[in-house]
């Protein structure tokens, strides 16, 4: 590779780094706090943040400090109207807030960690929500052990981090155990997990499968874990049911029935 091809590349991975760190810290930054984070030159991060912000896909305010512009927002608009996941899965997720009352998620994997994609709220007067986009550890949710279900015990070993099988409470889920309930919702496509982000919430989710019939999103509910457990497995069905919905869409063609 040439020098300018370096040069290039070092710049891209820049602007790409300046993205990931506006979208972790999830609130304006001074450019100079920026570069720090990043380590790299506050006059490499002026000429990007310059250039990004007569894209529109960042903008500084009144006290200097800069974030996401517009432009971002209208990026993510197109993407969401023509990925057929997420097209398909909004669909569902807000036909069944309508039905059930509860709010309905689509969540996904984003590198080694676990985030909500897209989020429609119900009716219900008591909501459980995620905030949608920020990255919580894997083995926190039901929805993480659906999307691991294709891969092996050494893959998903390597993948999460030790720290991220310790629960806010302070409990730390045994990597055994973990290993066995994603092997079961490798069989069943459905999973629910009680108590573990948070000790008054259950995790009920379903996963949407692609021609592979590989997990690559899921759709949930988080609900009280005072919930009767009938009531629990009635939105559970709700959920199984809308995924394959989901999955016979991305696949185009009718869904067969997955084991219970």
């Amino acid at each position: 590779m040439s020098e300018i091809s370096r040069t290039r590349a070092r710049g891209i991975d820049r602007v790409v780094d300046v993205l990931e760190h506006l979208r972790a810290v999830r609130h304006p930054i001074g450019i100079g706090e920026l570069a720090r984070a990043i380590g790299a030159p506050r006059s490499s991060i002026y000429e990007i943040v310059e250039r990004l912000t007569d894209s529109g896909l960042l903008e500084v305010d009144e006290q200097n400090q800069v974030y996401f512009g517009p432009s971002v927002y209208f990026y993510a608009d197109a993407y969401l109207a023509s990925h057929p996941l997420f097209r398909h899965g909004r669909d569902e997720a807000i036909r069944l807030s309508k039905v059930t009352g509860e709010t309905t998620q689509i969540c996904m994997l984003l590198g080694n960690k676990y985030t909500v994609a897209f989020m429609q709220p119900g009716s219900s007067l008591f909501r459980i929500i995620s905030e949608t986009g920020v990255l919580v550890p894997i083995p926190w949710t039901a929805s993480g052990r659906l999307l691991l279900a294709g891969m092996s015990d050494d893959s998903i070993r390597a993948l999460i981090p030790p720290e991220d099988y310790v629960l806010p409470d302070g409990r730390v889920i045994d990597i055994k155990d973990f290993l066995t309930d994603v092997a079961a919702a490798r069989l069943t496509n459905r999973t629910m997990t009680l108590g573990l982000s948070d000790p008054y919430t259950a995790c009920l989710a379903a996963a949407i499968l692609d021609e592979k019939a590989h997990a690559v999103a899921t759709i949930c509910f988080m609900v009280p874990a005072a919930t009767p457990l009938e009531k629990r497995e009635e939105l559970l069905d709700e959920l199984v049911a809308a995924a394959r919905n989901v999955s016979s869409r991305l696949i185009d063609k009718p869904w067969a029935a997955a084991p219970r």
